[in-house]
């Protein structure tokens, strides 16, 4: 399994589009910080033919500790979540 880092992205920038190391990070760090303070805001991020970010809220539930089977609460809380487009799932072989 391969991780694409923050490096990779910035050298696919300098490859393609000839920018320098420092505007391939800035413009990285641009869209990262556009994407969280969207999400952050409620506000669902949609990438046109890769798919949707969004914050889910949780509520809070009753669960078990799946070790002993001692019941616990499990607080509610927001998750950040992603659903592939379906052009993105077509790509990948998936429905």
């Amino acid at each position: 399994m391969a991780t694409i880092t923050r490096n990779d992205l910035a050298s696919v920038l300098r490859d393609k589009f000839g920018l320098t190391a420092t505007d391939s990070y800035k413009m990285i760090d641009i869209i990262f910080e556009e994407i969280g303070e969207s999400l952050t805001n409620g506000e669902d991020v949609k990438l046109s033919g890769f798919g949707t970010f969004k914050i889910l809220t949780k509520p809070a539930r009753i669960g078990r500790n799946p070790k002993t089977g001692v019941p616990a609460v499990i607080s509610a809380r927001r998750v950040a979540v992603f659903r592939p487009s379906a052009e993105f799932r077509e790509r990948i072989g998936t429905k």
